[in-house]
């Protein structure tokens, strides 16, 4: 069966009389406009299926399907009943204009009545309604006024009327008109003889279809601005959630569940549209698999499997293994665990993002007493019910409390999801209690006196207290600013977003009552807690310091003053560089860049000297034990910050006794191609000429690398020791 909806034919003068306003006030064509604008809004923003047209009356032209025979001139049928869009709401804004005719409101009533009545044929719907903004100055033929008020009652079309001014103002003096012609709201002005013979008209009409409360459906075009500044909230009717309740393997209550509270999300994700065409069509999405390579080479989505590094290693995890590694139920469930005390069961303690009322399965008397009993034996201990929850086979399960809930017309159960102890985390925190910053009793009264002039309760008159933000009342600000910039965007593109709406701005403020509440206390917390502007005082550093080196300063000068030993000029002047803004934290020589995480060790001073060299010729080895050109390159750039930093440091001993020892193993471990490559960098020994106490002449470290191209190879399987990775690493 299809969903019944509502069909609205919003009908507006655009005549001549529409733009008079008073000085400084707007016009009344300005204010229906808004009106017009801010119900399409909620209509597309609430996504709502009912459909909408809109008629306009006192245009330049005429169109509209009953106009022949100089009869219902005038008026134009800018849009037939359909579901209200964004396109809408743009044509309002800048093809709806005021024009310089005047047309018979009536008429535009019978063209509304006749647009209703052939766009609804064969449709189901709940509901008709015309609602007509004019200022009423253009006189009416009331001929017909019998047979129209007639047909709305045959049609069960419902009407209302927005006007520029209350019903009230009738009773004015008519003299005072004669001063200014049409009346507006807030002018003090009178109606005109034409408003008031159709004001007698519309109330003739609302009293006819609907004695009691016929008045009550005309409104004045300011209120209605305020009534519908608000955004409507999206309408949902809850589905209903048939399972079993159990207590143990014996008791079972057959029951079902409504969302009574869940977190509001926007129905429809807003597409976005290709910038030329302005289609959402026009914009796709394709994604490709490619290799990490040179020629990005193209993978077919089917020879794609999802894998996780470990280590250097990636492990294939194939859709078998996510299936096998599912946690696995038997489906819906709402099972109690056991029974607590309510007061164990804190508020800070909910999760999820709902709250489900549990009623008895609907003509089921035998649920509805056993689920009664349980929500009152519930309520009369001061007990909740934990309990086990999985919405589906899909869904995985939750821990919850089950409240009771008596009310004057129904009982439920209200559960809440808690959480698991992986859930929660524990936060330790130093004390406060301290001799330096312990405040005064002055002080903690200033405080008190502040939070108690901003408590958000006051008293009624029979002495209870009483929230004074309804919190029920304030609409989501999010929401409210979303469609306010959705909207502002699909009628203004290309231009900067509108500030917050100045209503919605003092919805968030703080009530007046508080900020003159709170005024003298927090001056007395301000006087009691004064601040004061701390200047740190920061040590200049010089060009030289920063950058390495001083282009004011020549070397002769440099050299006249009082010089520092070699050591420490050079660690004054590394003690800020730039590039120690992206070392970050090193605390171990990596597999990824050893020789930076070397430097930065020695540098920083993180571990001692002969450490960090164990561990970067640890690396060194690791490296080896690939033979691969690249893992070649990457340990001789281990070895030239080892040697560069044994030689900065004036430790040559760990250097030299590592080249030396994995140059007599290079023939049992195959790594010649690595020793030709350290040869061709020059990568020696380090002299006593580089590092004084170096126990290597000159000579020998010049010899280093050329005595090994002569040796035959013979002579170097002979060596008595062939060395053995982990005992030279245990020698050093």
């Amino acid at each position: 069966m299809a969903k019944s909806k509502s069909f609205l034919v919003l009908c507006m003068d655009v005549g001549f009389s529409m733009s008079n306003s008073a000085f400084g006030e707007e016009s009344s064509f300005e204010q229906a406009k808004k009106v017009v604008q801010k119900f399409v809004q909620r209509q597309v923003f609430a996504e709502a299926k009912d459909e909408l047209a809109l008629v306009l009356f006192g245009t330049d032209s005429t169109e509209n399907p009953l106009a022949q025979d100089d009869q219902y001139q005038n008026i134009t049928v800018h849009r037939n009943l359909m579901i209200p869009d964004l396109e809408l709401l743009e044509e309002i804004e800048n093809q709806v204009h005021p024009e310089n005719q005047q047309a018979d409101w009536l008429d535009a009533l019978v063209v509304c009545m006749d647009l209703l009545q052939t766009g609804t044929n064969g449709k189901s719907y709940d509901r008709l309604n015309i609602a007509l903004l004019s200022d009423l100055a253009t006189e009416a033929d009331s001929e017909q006024l019998d047979v129209i008020i007639e047909n709305l009652k045959q049609a069960g079309i419902t009407l209302q009327f927005f006007l520029p001014f209350p019903v009230e103002d009738e009773a004015k003096d008519a003299g005072d008109a004669g001063r200014g012609g049409p009346g507006t709201p807030g002018s003090g002005k009178g109606l005109s003889r034409e408003q008031k013979s159709g004001l007698e008209m519309v109330k003739h009409i609302m009293l006819n279809l609907d004695e009691q409360e016929g008045l009550d459906q005309i409104y004045t075009l300011r209120n209605a601005i305020e009534q519908l500044h608000m955004f409507k909230c999206i309408e949902r009717r809850p589905m209903a959630w048939p399972c079993q309740l159990t207590i143990g393997s014996s008791l079972s209550i057959r029951i079902v569940g409504f969302k009574a509270v869940t977190e509001e999300k926007l129905k429809k994700t807003w597409l976005k549209v290709d910038a030329q065409s302005n289609q959402k069509d026009d914009v796709k999405r394709e994604t490709v698999y490619c290799l990490d390579d040179d020629n990005e080479t193209e993978v077919p989505k089917d020879d794609i499997i999802q894998g996780f590094c470990y280590g250097s290693d990636i492990v294939p995890f194939s859709k078998v293994d996510q299936e096998q590694m599912k946690y696995k139920h038997d489906g819906k469930c709402f099972s109690v665990l056991g029974f607590t005390k309510r007061n164990l069961v804190h508020r800070h303690s909910f999760m999820g993002y709902q709250a489900i009322k549990i009623f008895a399965a609907l003509n089921d008397q035998h649920a509805g007493v056993a689920l009664s009993a349980l929500v009152r034996a519930l309520d009369e201990l001061k007990m909740v019910a934990i309990v086990r929850y999985a919405y589906d086979r899909r869904a995985n399960p939750q821990i919850g409390a089950a409240f009771p809930c008596i009310k004057q017309h129904y009982e439920c159960l209200i559960y809440v999801q808690l959480p698991f102890m992986e859930d929660l985390s524990h936060f330790t925190f130093a004390s406060l209690d301290s001799k330096k910053f312990t405040p005064s009793d002055t002080q903690l009264q200033a405080v008190d006196s502040l939070i108690d002039s901003m408590m958000l309760v006051e008293q009624d008159e029979d002495g209870d207290l009483q929230d004074m933000v309804k919190v029920h009342n304030i609409p989501n600000p999010q929401f409210q600013r979303h469609f306010q910039c959705l909207h502002h965007r699909a009628v203004n593109p290309g231009t900067p977003l509108p500030p917050m709406e100045p209503w919605l701005a003092a919805v968030l403020d703080r009530p007046d009552v508080i900020k003159e509440r709170c005024g003298a206390p927090l001056e007395e917390v301000k006087r009691m807690f004064p601040l004061k502007e701390v200047e740190k005082k920061k040590k200049l550093k010089t060009s030289a310091q920063i950058f390495g080196k001083d282009s004011e300063q020549p070397d002769a000068k440099k050299a006249k003053g009082d010089a520092a030993p070699a050591e420490e000029e050079e660690e004054e002047e590394e003690e800020y560089n730039l590039a120690d803004i992206s070392e970050g934290s090193v605390t171990s020589v990596g597999s990824v860049d050893p020789a930076r995480d070397f430097r930065i060790l020695i540098k920083q001073k993180i571990l001692p000297f002969n450490k960090a060299c164990e561990q970067l010729t640890h690396r060194i080895e690791q490296l080896l034990g690939n033979k691969n050109t690249q893992y070649y390159m990457k340990s001789i750039t281990c070895i030239q910050a080892f040697r560069e930093q044994s030689v900065k440091l004036r430790n040559a001993d760990p250097y030299n006794s590592y080249l030396q020892s994995l140059k007599r193993s290079i023939p049992t471990r195959g790594l010649e191609v690595f020793w030709d490559l350290l040869v061709q960098d020059a990568v020696s020994l380090i002299s006593q000429d580089e590092v004084q106490g170096s126990s290597v002449s000159k000579h020998e470290a010049t010899q280093f690398l050329l005595a090994e191209e002569k040796k035959d190879e013979a002579v170097a399987i002979t060596e008595d020791d062939t060395g053995d990775v982990d005992d030279l690493l245990d020698m050093m």
